[in-house]
C-alpha cells in the first residue's frame, strides 16, 4: 500500500482519470444522439415524395385545350386545364393544373404527333395528397398514336427504373395511364401511357445537394464512383444521347444530365431522357452521328480513363444487381412477351460483356475518354 505523495499523486490521477472518462462517456453518448438524430433526418431527406413511393400505374384525366397542345405546341404560355385521379379511398381528387408544350426534338411535330408536356401544380391544392409537394412536373408522352409507342413509352420508362436499381442518385418515375379530353370540344382521347418524372429540385432535397448551374464542369470534378455507374449505365442502355460535362449547343451543362453538389465536394451528373438509347428503341431515333455506329442498338462506353480504377468495382456492383435488373424488366414489360425476350435479350448481351475480363478490357478499359 502507498502511502505519502506517492499515494496523493495517485489518487490524484485516478480523479483525473475518472473525470476524463466521464467527460468521454458524455462525448460518446452526445456523438451518437447528433449521428441518430442527423441520421434520422438524412433517412426522412432521401425518402422519396409520396408520388414516386409506388411504382403502381395511375388512371389519371388531364382536361385541358388538347387541340391547342398538339397542333400549336406553346412553350412559352401556360394553358389552364383540370388534373384529376382517385385516390386510395377510391375518391375522385381533382386539381387545377398549367400545362405547356416542351422538348426539343419530342417538340417537333414531324418526329412526334403528341408533344411531350410540363404540367404545374397549385402546390396549395396537393397539400396532403398523393401529389404532395408536387409544382413542375415533366410528363413523357406517347409521341404516336401506336401500338408501337406504348411500347416505347414502357421501355423508357424501365430504363429510369434501371438506373433507381443501380443508384439513388436517380431521377424516380410513375408510370400513368392517362385520359386526355379537350376542354373546347369536350372530346375524349382513348388512354395512352405516359411517365411523370422527379422534378429536380425535389431529386436535390432528396439527396441533400444543390442544383448547379454553369455551362461546364471539369471531370476530374465528377464524382468518380457514380460517374463510373453512370458511364456503364449508358453503356448497358445504348445510349450516346447525351453529355456529363457539357451542354449541346450553347445550353448551360449539361446535355441530358443535371449536375448537383456542394461547396467544394465531388459532382453528381445524373442523366435523363433516354429516348434515343437502343434499349429503348423508339422509331425516331439515331444514334449520335459523331461516334459512326451501326445503328441506335449498337453500344459504345464514354466512360473516363481517369476513372479506371473504379471499373472492376462498378462491374462487381451491376453483377451483384442483375437480378434485380431483370425482376424489374419483367414487372415493367410483363403484358408484353415480345418485348420481353427482345430487351432480356439486349441486356444479356451487356452482361456478357461483364462476365468476360478479355471483353471488359476491349470495351470499357480501352475504349475509354
Amino acid at each position: 500500500m502507498q502511502h505519502g505523495p506517492a499515494a496523493n499523486r495517485t489518487d490524484r490521477c485516478h480523479d483525473r482519470c475518472d473525470h476524463l472518462q466521464r467527460k468521454l462517456s458524455w462525448a460518446i453518448v452526445s456523438v451518437a444522439w447528433i449521428l441518430l438524430i442527423s441520421g434520422a433526418q438524412a433517412q426522412e431527406s432521401s425518402n422519396p415524395d409520396p408520388l414516386f413511393q409506388s411504382n403502381e400505374i395511375l388512371d389519371v384525366r388531364i382536361v385541358a385545350p388538347m387541340s391547342t397542345v398538339i397542333y400549336e405546341r406553346p412553350i412559352d404560355e401556360e394553358l389552364p386545364g383540370k388534373f384529376q385521379y382517385t385516390n386510395s379511398a377510391g375518391e375522385v381528387v381533382e386539381f387545377d393544373i398549367k400545362l405547356r408544350a416542351r422538348g426539343r426534338f419530342r417538340l417537333d411535330n414531324k418526329n412526334c404527333r403528341f408533344p411531350p408536356l410540363r404540367l404545374n401544380f397549385v402546390k396549395s391544392q396537393t397539400k396532403d395528397t398523393l401529389f404532395h409537394k408536387q409544382d413542375k412536373v415533366k410528363l413523357v408522352t406517347h409521341c404516336q398514336n401506336s401500338s408501337t409507342y406504348r411500347e416505347v413509352v414502357l421501355r423508357e420508362y424501365l430504363a429510369y427504373r434501371i438506373l433507381n436499381v443501380m443508384a439513388d442518385a436517380s431521377f424516380r418515375v410513375r408510370l400513368m395511364r392517362i385520359t386526355y379530353v379537350d376542354a373546347n370540344s369536350k372530346k375524349e382521347r382513348k388512354p395512352h401511357l405516359g411517365f411523370v418524372i422527379e422534378d429536380k429540385d425535389r431529386l436535390a432535397k432528396r439527396l441533400g445537394l444543390s442544383v448547379l448551374d454553369t455551362p461546364s464542369v471539369d471531370a476530374k470534378s465528377l464524382n468518380p464512383e457514380y460517374a463510373n455507374t453512370v458511364s456503364l449505365y449508358h453503356y448497358l442502355i445504348g445510349n450516346t444521347d447525351f453529355s456529363s460535362t457539357r451542354g449541346a449547343r450553347a445550353d448551360t451543362c449539361c446535355h441530358n444530365h443535371v449536375l448537383f453538389g456542394n461547396d467544394d465536394e465531388p459532382v453528381w451528373s445524373v442523366p435523363y431522357d433516354f429516348d434515343q438509347a437502343g434499349l429503348v428503341n423508339a422509331p425516331h431515333a439515331s444514334s449520335n452521328p459523331r461516334f459512326n455506329l451501326a445503328n441506335v442498338k449498337r453500344r459504345l462506353y464514354r466512360g473516363r480513363c481517369l476513372h479506371n480504377d473504379f471499373v472492376n468495382a462498378t462491374v462487381a456492383s451491376y453483377q451483384n444487381k442483375r437480378e434485380e435488373v431483370f425482376q424489374v424488366l419483367n414487372e415493367v414489360l410483363a403484358e408484353s412477351d415480345k418485348s420481353i425476350r427482345r430487351t432480356t435479350a439486349y441486356i444479356e448481351k451487356f452482361y456478357k460483356t461483364l462476365d468476360s475480363e478479355r471483353a471488359l478490357n476491349k470495351e470499357f478499359i480501352k475504349e475509354c475518354i
